[in-house]
């Protein structure tokens, strides 16, 4: 046994003075004169493991560390003779960024010791926390050269970061300045998550630490109890097979005394240490020398000497049974090589009495599990850990935790699990945009454009809707559109429909007056006949804006532009009609005049026809090469499919309209002309007043066709239709009807003659 204070070239001095035996030390050679010695159960620091491992290894010397857990020593090419009994850092390093990540800790911070340990640990860390999405706040280093251990500046950049959440590798001596310096400056709210460096750290229990320790959660070591253990360290004065100098440190230590050999040798300050009786029993002494379930790497060490001492009796049943191995005799247990025993500790595998089992893989590492530990504060203020789990590495790569999450307290007892982001998730119907020189932690929720969403948390990315679909109100889906077009079922729809049936019957109504009083001179001073069409046309009229209500179909897109057309068509021709004949007439009745042969009948319905049988033209042509359509249209109004009728030719739709204004002018400017002919036939003032009323309401119409949008251009056009009829019958038969039916007395010939000699 070789106490080597943990100083590296004590390291190696020790293992060189085993080699050589005596005299000058002589790296890679081995000088012994006896037996060689079985194997090194050491060192505990790392740094210092790697430095004995490069000696060893050069002679296959069996090399077993119960402590160094870098993951450097796994390179089995580089150390060919090195094992442990304590996990790797490469699967605590792994598990440190899976606990973190699992609570949604995706910004965090790095601590690690400017050493081995400290960087191969950290550094596996940062590396699979970026891979799986998170980022690092800030990564900084302890200085263990450095008396302060650099904590002025670590606590400076903890307190002014954002995260919540630090990971700190290390060991707990190195830890302690920088947990001093965040008391000093006050900085609390932070949460340390722990490698087994410093998780189970008796230093921290004291409770000034609770500011910045409570909540911390970490790794331990794997503890199991060592059968026989709390018996043996009570009765070991009675141990034969223990040095008398290994006695008297041990009681010395457990009862805090000295032997009157070491009082005469020590220095003045230990003058008042009481001098250790010699004959003192220590099995009724407790302290935490004697309470054995405190300690934390005894089972380290007993388990690399039973792993050696199973080694060695798999020598020598071997030797015993005369069985073979790499076509060679069994070894003798006697008399063998360093790489012999090599053989067997590889092989060896022991069932502990917790029935955990140990091996070693191909690296010379066991299966790892660690304790998970959470840090919490008792009712009288001391700090306290709690193993709260356990991480099984040993089915790697599907390692799992297995944690009673019931039992966490977080920072200052809270349940509540901490948060630790840059940016808080972008709900569903937002997308994440990168911050410009931010890590990719740090965003900004944009809401997702029109007809785009996204259906998940921390969306990159909106998805655009399917055309026939629209996003709802949060965005976070997409609804089917709502169609748009003038119903029967709605209001608008219901209202013109019954205002066009309503009105269709005033014509009707006018035409039973007409026909019952057909014989008075106001009816036939007027053109019975066409007056008759006439109000055909009309009740037709206000019928045809039936057509533009329900949803489009074929059939009725066909019918409306043309049905509109041709009854239009019909009623301008009938009023041009009866304005040429007025005007006829009158010119008729002068003396030689030769027009009174066109005063028949017959002229008025040749003009009616030619005039209609122009627009039947039209819209024949337009109906052949280029008929209206129903179609969806998505482009006008958002979040709705408008279902319209396309005309097909807007040059057809509009010179349709363009005929019609062309009669209608026509008919006002000849109206207007003849407005001042004698009272019989002042008919042409009417005329005149209906087609100016007529013009107005179609002018009116075009910028409010052009300007509206989905179902109101559908009803735009119906009220279109319904005002210009309305004009007409208003305008040329009203006062027809008055004189009919409230003012019979003028309805006669005597009174109509009468006025125009009165002229």
């Amino acid at each position: 046994m070789y106490d080597t204070c943990n100083v590296p070239h004590y390291e190696l001095q020790g293992a060189l003075e085993v080699l050589t035996e005596s005299g000058p030390l002589v790296p890679n050679y081995r000088c012994l004169s006896r037996s060689p010695f079985t194997a090194v159960i050491g060192c505990v620091v790392s740094a210092n493991t790697i430095i004995l491992a490069n000696v060893l290894g050069t002679l296959r010397y069996p090399q077993i560390s119960p402590l160094s857990s870098v993951s450097l020593l796994s390179n089995r090419p580089a150390f060919p003779s090195f094992f442990r009994t304590v996990a790797s850092d490469k699967f605590q390093s792994r598990g440190l960024a899976k606990i973190v990540l699992q609570f949604g800790w995706t910004w965090v911070g790095l601590l690690a010791a400017n050493n081995d340990y400290g960087q191969l640990g950290i550094q596996p860390i940062k590396k699979y926390i970026i891979k799986a999405g998170g980022c690092v706040a800030f990564t900084e280093t302890i200085f263990l050269d450095q008396l302060d251990r650099n904590a002025p500046h670590i606590v400076k950049v903890i307190k002014e970061s954002t995260v919540t959440v630090i990971i700190a590798f290390a060991l707990d001596v190195d830890l302690v300045p920088i947990m001093d310096e965040m008391l000093k400056q006050n900085v609390s709210g932070k949460l340390f998550v722990g490698n087994a460096g410093w998780a189970k750290s008796n230093l921290f229990l004291m409770g000034k630490y609770f500011q910045v320790i409570s909540g911390a959660v970490g790794f331990g070591l794997a503890r199991h109890l060592v059968p026989g253990l709390k018996d043996f360290v009570v009765r070991v004065e009675n141990s034969s097979y223990i040095e008398q100098k290994w006695k008297h440190l041990y009681w010395e230590k457990i009862l805090n005394c000295k032997f009157s050999v070491d009082i005469s040798n020590s220095s003045s300050l230990d003058a008042l240490v009481k001098e250790c009786p010699g004959a003192e029993s220590i099995s009724s002494v407790r302290n935490s020398y004697t309470y054995t379930s405190s300690f934390k790497y005894t089972h380290n060490i007993h388990d690399a000497v039973h792993v050696v001492a199973t080694a060695l009796e798999l020598m020598r049943k071997c030797e015993m049974s005369g069985r073979f191995y790499s076509s060679e005799n069994c070894t003798s247990f006697r008399n063998y090589k360093p790489w012999q025993l090599l053989h067997y500790i590889k092989n060896v595998r022991i069932t502990l009495s917790s029935g955990r089992e140990i091996y070693f893989d191909e690296n010379g590492d066991i299966p790892p599990t660690h304790d998970v530990v959470n840090w919490q504060k008792s009712s009288d203020g001391s700090m306290y850990y709690v193993d709260i789990g356990i991480y099984d590495s040993s089915t790697l790569p599907d390692a799992t935790f297995h944690i009673n999450s019931s039992f966490f307290r977080w920072r200052l007892g809270d349940s509540q699990v901490p948060r630790s982001v840059c940016s808080d998730s972008c709900p569903l119907g937002f997308r994440k945009a990168p911050l410009q020189g931010q890590p990719n932690c740090c965003f900004e929720c944009i809401q997702c454009l029109q007809g785009e969403i996204s259906n998940q948390t921390d969306s990159i990315d909106c998805m655009k809707c399917p055309w026939d679909r629209w996003p709802n109100s949060q965005k976070s889906s997409c609804v089917p559109k709502m169609l748009e077009f003038l119903s029967f079922k709605e209001p608008l729809g219901a209202i013109l429909a019954a205002v066009s049936i309503l009105s269709a019957f005033t014509p009707v109504s006018i035409l039973k007056i007409f026909i019952k009083h057909k014989n008075t001179p106001v009816i036939k001073a007027n053109n019975y006949l066409l007056s008759c069409l006439l109000l055909v046309s009309l009740s037709l009229c206000f019928l045809c804006s039936l057509v533009f209500i329900g949803y489009p179909q074929t059939e009725t897109c066909l019918l409306r532009q043309t049905s509109f057309g041709l009854v239009f068509a019909l009623c301008v021709s009938c009023i041009l009609a009866k304005t040429i004949m007025v005007v006829l007439a009158f010119m008729a009745t002068r003396p030689g005049s030769s027009l009174r042969k066109w005063t028949t009948p017959q002229l008025s319905y040749l003009i009616i026809f030619v005039c209609f049988f122009i627009q039947f033209i039209l819209c024949i042509v337009w109906l052949l090469f280029s008929p209206s359509f129903p179609q969806n249209n998505i482009q006008i109004k958002p979040g709705f499919i408008i279902v319209e009728c396309n005309e097909g030719s807007l040059i057809a739709f509009w010179t349709m309209l363009g005929y019609l204004f062309i009669l209608a002018t026509i008919s006002f400017v000849v109206a207007f002309l003849a407005r001042r002919l004698p009272d019989s036939f002042n008919e042409a003032q009417y005329i005149t007043f209906s087609m100016l009323a007529f013009l107005s309401v179609w002018i009116s119409f075009i910028p409010a066709y052009l300007s509206a949008q989905g179902k109101y251009t559908v009803a735009m056009e119906i009220f279109a239709i319904l005002a210009s009829s309305w004009a007409l019958v208003i305008c040329m038969f009203l006062p027809k009807c008055f004189i009919i039916l409230f003012r019979p007395a003028m309805n006669s010939k005597e009174h109509l003659m009468g006025k125009k000699q009165k002229d």
